[in-house]
């Protein structure tokens, strides 16, 4: 596969010189009414100014010579080139692109919309101008793809999958430096070079997104009940450790375990507790 070559063109400076003299020249031939060296000076200016070439910074030139590839500019400045190059011009500037939302099945096969943010810049300027068609075209097509491949791949979270290791709402240096990865090895025929890929909306499909939520409430509802009556059991403990150590009331079994029925309703409940006044006995 052919790759770029760089082109070191001559002192333009020097030739813009030489261009300014022969059409001097050809003014100065054409007044003393001397045609013949006129017309040559006409030449020499025309071949000379043709050849001169500005390139402006982050720029590049690609120069062909009748359907050869001779090779590629990239600095800036004004250089001086075959005058019969045909010349194309491409930006190496570092560009944006911002996927559109697309609907797409994670590794557990829920639909989720996801978009993603490119930057990118021309690497290769035969690469990007001659083996693909449409350089900017190529690179949308191919980053949509990449997207769907990296949905596949990774669950949305740790509710569907417990096991994995890596998802797509939690890991998000690791998903996106797998982006990354993905979108280069597929836009290096296109001589372009990937600078940054993120993921810049990532959500579950709309017509599942309520159930997802309710579920995603009930789970953490569930934790922090969990968390409750760890904690419970705890002070029921050291309650009751502390009315043994301190010889305060001796409890039978039956008692401990009112008691510690008592304590856990109060302590693992959602309201607060309604003092009961008990006028008789501890056995009652």
């Amino acid at each position: 596969m052919q790759t770029e070559k760089i082109l070191k063109g001559g002192n333009g400076y020097f030739a813009l010189a030489l261009a300014v003299l022969s059409f001097i020249a050809m003014l100065v031939f054409y007044m003393t009414e001397a045609p013949g060296i006129g017309a040559f000076t006409t030449i020499a200016f025309l071949y000379i100014s043709r050849g001169i070439v500005v390139i402006s910074p982050n720029t590049g030139k690609l120069f062909l010579l009748f359907g050869e590839y001779e090779g590629s500019i990239k600095n800036s400045g004004i250089f001086w080139v075959n005058p019969f190059y045909s010349r194309n011009t491409l930006s190496l500037r570092a560009r944006n692109f911002e996927s559109e939302k697309v609907k797409v099945n994670d590794k557990m096969g829920n639909p989720i919309m996801i978009s993603v943010i490119l930057v990118w810049k021309v690497e290769d300027t035969f690469k990007a101008f001659y083996e693909v068609d449409n350089y900017e075209k190529f690179i949308m097509t191919q980053t949509d793809s990449a997207v769907r491949k990296l949905a596949a791949t990774y669950p949305y979270d740790h509710f569907e999958d417990e096991r994995a290791t890596v998802t797509l709402s939690t890991d998000f240096d690791e998903v996106n430096r797998s982006l990354e990865r993905e979108i280069s090895e597929r836009l290096v025929i296109a001589g372009i070079e990937v600078v940054e890929a993120r993921i810049s909306h990532l959500a579950y499909a709309p017509e599942i997104a309520h159930s997802m939520l309710k579920r995603q409430q009930a789970s953490a509802v569930v934790a922090a009940r969990h968390k409750i009556v760890e904690g419970a059991v705890g002070m029921v403990e050291s309650a009751l450790h502390l009315l043994s150590a301190k010889k305060i009331i001796e409890l039978d079994e039956d008692k401990k375990a009112a008691m510690v029925s008592n304590l856990m309703v109060v302590l693992c409940g959602d309201r607060e507790s309604q003092p009961v006044v008990n006028t008789g006995t501890l056995n009652q």
